[in-house]
């Protein structure tokens, strides 16, 4: 399914408590498995062992992923397990290790009508139904899911 099937994307505000990218994914995680939407409080449980998952994956590919950290890999790392650091794109890229899912983060931009992808991670894990948050260009995340269309059966 293209994404543009896949329009209108509807927006699911996520709470800004320093969780929101994790929250976001988390989210996005549920929906892609078939679960019901995660309440509140669901959302920090499940954000909190993801960042935790996250921080783990980082040691796991030291090697890999130490170069692209900003400072000193461990410090960067015990920063990354407290509960109100913010996340960005690196931890974006462990999320779809982690969760071996795709993740496509959108944007509005001035230029667009609607949400435009600004990227794209763990596309080794496919392409369709990714993972979907909405980044403001501030340091939030919210969760983005597809509007359901319904349409009449013939008879």
């Amino acid at each position: 399914m293209s994404d543009r099937e896949l329009r209108p994307l509807r927006s699911i505000r996520i709470t800004g408590d320093g969780r929101c990218l994790f929250r976001s994914v988390a989210y996005g995680a549920c929906l892609r498995r078939g679960k019901h939407p995660p309440s509140d409080s669901a959302q920090k449980e499940l954000a909190d062992e993801l960042r935790a998952k996250v921080a783990d994956e980082f040691v796991k590919r030291r090697g890999d992923t130490e170069w692209f950290l900003e400072g000193n890999f461990e410090n960067y790392v015990r920063q990354m397990r407290k509960p109100h650091a913010w996340g960005g794109e690196p931890e974006l890229f462990m999320c779809s290790h982690v969760l071996r899912m795709p993740i496509t983060v959108y944007m509005y931009t001035s230029s667009s009508d609607g949400p435009r992808i600004i990227a794209e991670y763990g596309q080794e894990y496919g392409k369709d139904d990714p993972v979907r948050v909405l980044y403001d260009g501030y340091g939030h995340y919210d969760a983005l899911q597809p509007s359901v269309v319904r349409t009449q059966s013939r008879l």
